[in-house]
């Protein structure tokens, strides 16, 4: 009897459909890794640029908060370049119910995009002081949340008082080893 003719040589390889199955297989999973991997890394340009555009925004704050005056109500806007790319942000100033103290939001997008289209918004504030800087500023109301003046009706009181100067704590030296 033959070696070819018995069961087990024609059991011992895969047929070209099995290996063709098989292929395929493992091209889809690849494909899904592939699709995954490039999904990361459009994931991760995005976070950049986002994370840039609140890098200008906050640039931007600052600058305006570093100003000797205060900054202008109204909107105002500009270009900057940072990290190789161009970027625009846009300033809105508005009064806040505090006469002293404005709002500031600032959105940020690219140059070249839309004008609707933005990366980064961000809010602050910007103020004089209401009282010098360690104080406490004390105001008395009536029941009925007017302000008054001891003795007076009606009047207002605003006590500022200023906290005492204290030393500095040091801690005590250490002792030698």
């Amino acid at each position: 009897m033959p070696i070819c003719e018995s069961i087990n040589c024609r059991s011992r390889g895969f047929t070209l459909i099995e290996v063709l199955v098989a292929l395929m297989i493992v091209s889809l999973g690849m494909l899904g890794v592939i699709q995954a991997v490039g999904q990361a890394a459009s994931n991760s340009s995005y976070l950049r640029d986002k994370t840039i555009a609140h890098w200008v925004a906050m640039n931007r704050l600052t600058e305006l908060r570093l100003q000797k005056q205060p900054p202008a109500r109204g909107e105002s806007s500009g270009q900057v370049e940072m990290a190789g790319q161009r970027w625009r942000w846009q300033a809105n100033v508005e009064q806040t119910g505090v006469a002293s103290m404005s709002r500031i939001d600032i959105s940020v997008a690219f140059q070249e995009a839309d004008t609707d289209t933005q990366l980064a918004s961000i809010t602050g504030f910007f103020g004089t002081m209401v009282a010098p800087p360690g104080a406490a500023r004390i105001s008395i109301y009536n029941s009925r949340s007017n302000p008054v003046t001891p003795g007076q009706e009606g009047g207002t009181t605003t006590t500022t008082t200023t906290p005492p100067v204290t030393q500095p704590i040091t801690p005590p030296p250490t002792p030698p080893q």
